[in-house]
């Protein structure tokens, strides 16, 4: 990446400026694009996550690990249920979470009205299952 030319412009998105869409990594979540990808060129993502009532999850997201150099989740709205590594943690609405880079987790349960600021570097950030995890 520090071979492009670094993008970095002004961006004001709004509630009804970009929709809510099912085409995200997880199709029991909606996501909404705050336009930071756009205005960085790809180098950070932000991005509203929320429970998508159509589709509850049958086993939450197993085991996995983001490929990312910088991860945070704001819970704005209810609440929800992580195992990371080896410990549970409860995310509440108000809580910031620094998933560190290749940190192994698995969301497994979560309120219906549960909603999160996702941002993360790169945009294009991938994800990898961890199988034999926390067992």
């Amino acid at each position: 990446m520090l071979d492009k030319t670094i993008i970095n412009e002004f961006s004001h998105i709004k509630p009804d400026d970009t929709p809510w869409r099912m085409d995200g990594l997880r199709d029991f979540f909606l996501y909404r694009d705050l336009g930071v990808a756009g205005s960085t060129g790809g180098r950070v993502i932000c991005q509203m996550v929320k429970a998508n009532p159509e589709r509850p999850p049958e086993h939450g997201t197993g085991w996995h690990q983001h490929i990312a150099d910088f991860h945070i989740v704001i819970m704005t709205k209810g609440w929800a249920r992580f195992m990371y590594n080896d410990k549970e943690h409860l995310v509440a609405a108000g809580d910031c979470v620094h998933q560190q880079p290749g940190i192994t987790h698995y969301l497994f349960d979560y309120s219906p009205d549960m909603e999160y600021i996702e941002i993360t570097s790169p945009a294009d950030f991938g994800t990898v299952d961890v199988t034999g995890a926390g067992a």
